[in-house]
């Protein structure tokens, strides 16, 4: 629910014909007449919550709402109104208006309602509030948690039958789910024992999945969604999902990204939907396409965002089986290619068009009470740890940094010089065009901190994007100040700086959350960055306290290798950071909140 402000409301309301007691806006002290609440109505299927709250039409179906003026009211001549769903006010002309508003997402939408007259004010608010019913729920879900055997169809909507899928060839589970390590339970109670989550791996030669028979009808609306990870992705094409006779969601190793379209089975002529940005290999990616019949209309969403939209991939022949992993070879309606290599999870499908809304809380993993699903993909502790390679050994990827120049390890700390010490993943960790949480423990160098000119930067953690662009947590000095030192009386030089977390442009602009307070320097501090990729925004902790404000943040472009300590310019370093860092986390998916984010950085 939006937060409104007595400002942004108006006046409060007043009797009809009443005089307020406000100055004019040219703040002579006059009486000034202001519009009453007025009167919304919305058509069917929806109706008011008032005595009761139905829930009516769904996710994408249309609600008319009309706007009227108090009966006490003359000359309105336009409305001001805000859905909680959004953050800025609109306006719709007429002393009688009627608005068009597709919901994105079942629930309660209130609606905030100002009447606006002659002189252009605006009186107080009416709020209206009404209830979207749920859309049909998945007609199929596969996690893929199970020890052995086929993979359970756990999908809900009534009327349709389950269809499980059988591993077959080169597949098998392991222990590294898009979900993560689930602590919480219904109602958000604790678990008694933390619940890990399964994914399906594919060796991408033999390895697939399957259902005995059709699961969508291809001639009516649909939607499918999965999380993947690809081991490789080069030149061969590598099919994520296909229904034989229908469409397939793939990697396209021509275009070198993620594509949906028709089943290579199929004699269709239209290519392909692509998405906008090359493919990343060995990070979790969401990938959803949707087909709407009415519409005719076909689009592809990666990691929550569209990304194109064209016709209907497919003729609408069903009687093939939905394949995990593999796709019909061309011509052929018995053999099969393009075998993905990699992980794929918690795949659904619905018979409906989901909206942007949804996909983009699919794409988040919501699991409700405030948290996500998060896998933690790199966790580098330096505790006890020595030598020039520090190896993950808990999140099960077992991602190696591997130190380089003036960089130690001494038994408590990868200690950074700022000269030329830094450590390098051996990749990407994370899809940089997805949602994703950092963490890390860092004491900085005032020392040396305390001699830096005003602007020069220093980075934690980074990797360069495909634009130039660089993503990461740094610290950006602001000039020294003179302070006294108590103990030795006399006069110092102590660092100001702030700490930064988001996206540093390749021309030294950036678009980072940054730090409230100037940065303590000779202590050890949790920072933790937060990337939501479906909201677009960027957000800082320091400890458990959120820094301001979610930034908002372009759309990124990718990811390349993890660094720590400094900033990789292809086989350039720069941004050398002198600290000292005893642990860095990575997790796949953004933190739903403060009560999420303290859980994952306690341990």
């Amino acid at each position: 629910m939006l937060a409104l402000t007595a400002a942004a409301l108006s006046l409060p309301a007043t009797a009809a014909g009443a005089v307020s007691a406000e100055v004019n806006r040219d703040g002579t002290a006059a009486g000034l007449t202001v519009p009453l609440p007025p009167r919304v109505t919305i058509g069917a299927p929806y109706t008011p919550c008032e005595a009761e709250c139905l829930g009516g039409g769904g996710p994408g179906t249309a609600a008319t709402l009309t706007f009227a003026p108090d009966p006490a009211d003359t000359g309105i001549v336009s409305y001001r109104y805000l859905f909680s769903s959004e953050d800025t006010w609109s306006t719709v002309s007429g002393e009688t208006a009627t608005l068009t508003y597709v919901p994105q997402q079942a629930g309660l939408h209130s609606l905030y309602v100002q009447a606006v007259d002659g002189t252009g004010w605006g009186g107080s608010s009416t709020r209206f509030v009404f209830k979207v019913a749920n859309g049909e729920a998945t007609v199929g879900r596969w996690h893929f948690d199970e020890a052995s055997g086929p993979a359970v169809d756990s999908g809900t909507a009534t009327g349709t039958t389950r269809n499980d899928a059988t591993l077959s060839g080169g597949a098998t589970r392991d222990d590294r789910g898009r979900r993560g390590v689930r602590t919480h339970g219904e109602w958000d109670e604790p678990l008694p024992d933390p619940v890990t989550d399964r994914g399906l791996v594919l060796d991408g030669s033999s390895g697939y999945a399957a259902t005995d028979g059709p699961v969508l009808d291809t001639r009516g609306s649909y939607t499918l969604s999965a999380w993947v990870r690809a081991d490789t992705l080069g030149t061969t094409d590598r099919t994520v999902l296909a229904q034989d006779g229908g469409f397939r969601l793939a990697y396209d190793a021509t275009r070198g990204t993620w594509t949906f379209g028709p089943s290579p089975s199929e004699d269709a002529d239209q290519p392909a939907l692509a998405a906008k940005h090359r493919a990343t290999p060995g990070v979790w990616t969401h990938l959803a396409a949707v087909y709407d019949a009415s519409a005719d209309e076909t689009r592809l969403y990666v990691n929550g965002r569209p990304q194109a939209t064209g016709p209907a991939p497919g003729t609408g022949a069903t009687d093939g089986p939905l394949q995990f992993g593999r796709a019909p070879a061309d011509g052929s309606p018995t053999e099969y290619a393009d075998h993905f290599d990699g992980s794929v999870d918690e795949v659904a499908v619905w018979r409906r068009p989901l909206t942007d809304g949804e996909i983009a809380t699919e794409a988040r993993v919501d699991e409700g009470y405030g948290r996500n699903g998060m896998e933690l993909v790199a966790d580098w502790s330096a505790d006890g740890a020595s030598g020039t390679v520090l190896t993950d050994t808990v999140s099960g990827y077992g991602p190696r940094l591997t130190l380089s120049g003036g960089a130690g390890l001494d038994g408590w700390t990868l200690t950074l010089d700022g000269v030329d010490g830094a450590a390098t993943a051996g990749g990407p960790l994370v899809d940089g065009t997805g949602s994703f949480t950092v963490s890390t423990e860092v004491t900085l160098d005032g020392t040396e901190v305390a001699t830096w000119d005003v602007g020069r930067v220093g980075y934690v953690f980074g990797w360069r994007a495909a634009d130039g662009s660089t993503w990461g947590l740094w610290y950006e000095a602001a000039g020294p100040t003179t302070a006294f030192d108590p103990d030795t009386l006399e006069e110092i030089q102590v660092p100001t700086g702030f700490w930064k977390f988001g996206r540093r442009n390749a021309d030294g602009t950036h678009n980072a959350a940054t730090s409230s307070e100037v940065a303590r320097t000779n202590e050890p501090l949790r920072l933790t960055g937060v990337h939501d990729a479906q909201a677009g925004t960027v957000e800082l902790y320091i400890g458990k306290d959120r820094n301001g404000s979610p930034l908002s943040v372009p759309e990124p472009t990718g990811s390349g290798t993890f660094t720590i300590g400094g900033s990789l310019n292809g086989d350039t370093w720069t941004h050398h950071l002198p600290a000292r860092v005893k642990d860095v986390k990575v997790w796949a998916g953004a933190v739903g909140s403060l009560q999420q984010l303290s859980d994952i950085t306690a341990s």
